[in-house]
């Protein structure tokens, strides 16, 4: 059943009227937030709230302000690229919730499924990396959304602190490494980050990639969004370890797509700490707070140890090194 503080919001939003029927059915997936589709007799759409504790193992607790700042998000990157997500329809950010549209998966199948599966396709890949890096550079360089998404404490307890610093405190020898990457990433303030580009929050639309669950959005280091969507195309070969080939090319075709949208700074710079960047997230995916799921074997984790750790020791010079250190684990 709809709580009835939310049901109370969305009638003040007239986006449900007192009195008449309507549909409400909570939907899976996130970990962060409680997601409703709600269906009346002239629309279908969804509700977001965020929650203050995140559904996962360990603690981890949340500000709840990033409601606000993904649905600034979202209209931000539509004015960029029609279509690359959701439409917002209404917010209420005193119940720190937003109604968007509602896209049907039949149409918007999520990226992930379609990876897992073995329904990999490679210029679908490049599309993500092409959309991501114009949002990218449409927000370079522009004091006004520094201003307005200065969500550094945000994305630290949201990003950093779960992913890069514990981590750090599960191996010693990688501790000034790992906190290192995580200062260095907080000191960029260069243009409109995501934060959570990942396959489970993408969907293969039929005019392109759709972006979901901006809740991280934060002014800073777009090499973070880079390094955090190549991560996966990564790892989903250790449950997809036929389809090694056609996820490297994914790989490769996404970096270089994004990278031909870098107009803000040296390419070449990017390139270079999002490489630094990968492995320690990498790790992050098995030893931080929120561990992949589908990697449930310790033999799973000790491979992608043995590929994260030499290149924490040693920091790879561009993606085609991680690329061809991770291509060696299987030859």
């Amino acid at each position: 059943m709809l709580p009835a503080d939310l049901r109370n919001s969305l009638e003040t939003l007239e986006l449900l009227q007192s009195g008449h029927d309507f549909r409400a059915t909570p939907l899976a997936g996130g970990v962060s937030s409680d997601i409703w589709l709600l269906e009346t007799e002239q629309r279908r759409f969804c509700v977001k709230r965020a929650l203050p504790k995140l559904k996962v193992v360990q603690d981890w607790f949340a500000p709840l302000d990033r409601n606000r700042y993904e649905h600034h998000w979202y209209q931000l990157a539509h004015q960029i690229v029609p279509g690359s997500v959701p439409q917002v329809l209404a917010t209420d950010d005193a119940a720190l919730l937003f109604a968007m549209e509602y896209l049907d998966p039949e149409q918007h199948p999520l990226w992930k499924t379609e990876l897992l599966a073995g329904r990999i396709k490679p210029t679908f890949a490049a599309r993500v990396g092409e959309r991501l890096g114009k949002i990218h550079s449409a927000t370079a360089h522009r004091s006004d959304l520094a201003d307005a998404f200065a969500t550094g404490s945000n994305f630290e307890q949201l990003r950093l602190e779960p992913y890069l610093r514990a981590t750090a405190l599960r191996h010693s020898e990688f501790t000034t490494i790992l906190q290192s990457l995580a200062d260095k990433t907080t000191h960029q303030k260069l243009t409109l980050v995501h934060g959570d580009v990942s396959p489970k929050n993408i969907l293969e639309g039929p005019q392109g990639p759709v972006f979901l669950d901006a809740e991280c959005a934060w002014y800073g280091d777009p090499a973070f969004d880079l390094a955090f969507c190549l991560n996966h195309l990564l790892l989903k070969t250790i449950v997809q370890p036929d389809r090694l080939s056609v996820l490297q090319e994914s790989f490769m075709m996404l970096r270089q797509a994004y990278l031909e949208q870098v107009d803000w700074e040296s390419p070449a710079e990017l390139e270079a700490r999002t490489a630094a960047l990968l492995p320690g997230l990498l790790l992050a995916r098995v030893d931080g707070k929120s561990p992949v799921e589908y990697l449930q074997t310790e033999a799973h984790r000790e491979l992608v140890r043995s590929v994260a750790f030499p290149l924490l020791r040693k920091a790879p010079r561009n993606l085609a090194d991680i690329s061809n250190a991770w291509r060696n684990v299987w030859a």
